[in-house]
């Protein structure tokens, strides 16, 4: 009863501004931003406009507003780039991102802090691992699940496979957001919010083939011949949890076990659909 949905161009700031004059917010939860990364590499001011330029509308109608003094904010543990320390921790440095998606996002961190510390907003940002879930619109999961309804035979993937992440399920990543919020009370706090396992795209591949019902011995694999799946990749990611469990959370599913929730899911969803 409490929900109302509106559609917005967060880049339109006089009516992002109306909306926060209108409701009045307390707390902004700012989960918006382009998901793929890949596609900021072809746009090259997709992440600029979709991700630094909205934050900055969203902390400048918390200022002009100022009703809403909570940001709760979804980074990436891209902003780390190809860190030599692992598991990497929230306190490495220096930063630098390898795609122009988590170059907005550490812009965006640095937007975020700055308005908290100037216009008292309390802000949580949280360093995502890779989140998958039901009903995802792109990924490796929902990639495969497609490439092998047109063709169960084989199945190409981008890479050699040996890229690692670490694989949250969506209902793991809100929760602990959620209790994030409720149990950090610094006016600016950063977490990586991932698991302590990774999933490679190897064992993706299987994972899928098996949800799909095909047997893997049937199924032409064709890899790449680079660790890097495509520009702004990065292969290996391993972060590092410790202040999200010494903070007293804990993911309900591990990296494979989030792979496999979310492998059975997409195959149900696209199982019989005409997909030409």
């Amino acid at each position: 009863p409490g929900f109302r949905f509106i559609e917005q161009d967060l880049l339109d700031l006089d009516a992002v501004v109306g909306h926060f004059e209108a409701f009045r917010p307390e707390r902004v939860w700012h989960l918006a931003a382009n998901s793929d990364i890949s596609f900021g590499t072809t746009y090259t001011d997709f992440d600029l406009k979709g991700g630094t330029l909205v934050t900055y509308n969203v902390l400048e109608a918390m200022r002009r507003t100022g009703t809403a003094k909570e940001l709760i904010f979804s980074s990436s543990g891209a902003v780390y780039g190809e860190p030599v320390v692992h598991p990497t921790p929230e306190d490495y440095g220096p930063l630098f991102p390898v795609s122009l998606y988590a170059a907005s996002k550490l812009a965006c961190e640095g937007l975020i802090t700055a308005y908290a510390h100037n216009y008292d907003i309390q802000a949580w940002i949280f360093r995502f691992g890779n989140i998958v879930g039901p009903k995802p619109t792109h990924g490796v999961i929902h990639d495969f699940v497609l490439k092998l309804m047109k063709d169960p035979s084989r199945l190409e993937m981008l890479g050699d496979g040996t890229q690692a992440k670490p694989y949250v399920d969506v209902d793991d990543c809100l929760d602990g957001m959620m209790f994030g919020r409720a149990h950090a009370r610094a006016q600016v706090t950063c977490y990586n919010l991932a698991v302590e396992d990774r999933t490679s795209v190897n064992e993706i591949e299987d994972v899928v083939i098996r949800a799909m019902g095909l047997d893997p011995v049937a199924v032409e694999i064709r890899r790449g011949e680079s660790s890097r799946g495509w520009r702004g990749d990065v292969p290996f990611v391993n972060l590092d949890t410790s202040r999200m469990k010494a903070l007293g959370w804990a993911p309900r599913l591990n990296s494979r076990q989030a792979v496999e929730r979310c492998a059975e899911a997409v195959a149900a969803q696209f199982m019989g659909r005409d997909l030409k």
